[in-house]
């Protein structure tokens, strides 16, 4: 198995587990790493990037429907 095949299970593995902390980890150690070329780091980096910001938008749109269930018919108290 090659380094950028290694990279991007570790980075499938990180998009599919969800939790952020990790890929934000996972950026760190991909800023670093000197085997994979320029473009091998930016597309991968790119991934965790994307997954970081759909989940964010995903959180957001759950909390605003979770909000307008509470207040459906009344305020929160």
């Amino acid at each position: 198995m090659s380094h950028l095949d290694e990279v991007s299970s570790r980075v499938d593995a990180a998009i599919k587990k969800g939790v952020i902390s990790h890929m934000n980890e996972l950026l760190v150690v991909l800023s670093d790493d000197g085997e994979l070329s320029r473009e091998e780091r930016y597309t991968q980096q790119q991934r965790l990037r994307n997954a970081i910001a759909h989940h964010g938008r995903q959180h957001k749109e759950d909390m605003e429907t979770r909000r307008d269930q509470l207040t459906k018919g009344g305020t929160i108290l």
